[in-house]
């Protein structure tokens, strides 16, 4: 499953409603970091966002050691990527995001996001792509769903 960068965040303390990282450590989702693979694109983005919050460099240098130490990073400038990526921009104006999505689609054909337009998208995504595309929301009521039986 490829994560959004949105999940990332904490790790270079940056508050989120929904810590998806917080959750997985604890065991309240059925999934394992190990699970779990990135965008090299969304390590960018994370430090564009902790520059633009003015996050101390050595937090985001912590939070970027722990994401190349805890999950698979994919390179956003593979062919197979960079083809999808030029593709769903006609759904997907943002080019950042669809990378993340292209990501997703050429490796995992799973994504977990809070991307509204992304998650608007979701059908034309599995249709074409044999993405399935969830939110924590879902994931977590899942898990909620298989503990319960």
């Amino acid at each position: 499953m490829i994560l959004d960068t949105t999940y990332l965040l904490p790790l270079v303390r940056i508050g989120i409603e929904r810590d998806l990282l917080a959750e997985i450590a604890s065991h309240r989702v059925d999934l394992e970091l190990a699970d779990c693979g990135v965008s090299s694109i969304s390590i960018f983005e994370l430090q564009a966002k902790s520059a633009k919050l003015s996050i101390p460099a050595k937090f985001v240098t912590e939070g970027l050691q722990a994401i190349e130490d805890g999950f698979r990073v994919h390179s956003f400038h593979d062919p197979d990527i960079l083809g999808i990526s030029f593709e769903l921009r006609k759904l997907i104006p943002d080019y950042i995001d669809a990378v993340i999505v292209a990501t997703a689609a050429a490796r995992d054909k799973q994504l977990l996001t809070e991307d509204s337009r992304i998650l608007r998208a979701k059908g034309s995504l599995e249709k074409d792509y044999g993405l399935k595309v969830s939110s924590f929301r879902e994931i977590l009521d899942s898990h909620r769903s298989t503990t319960n039986r």
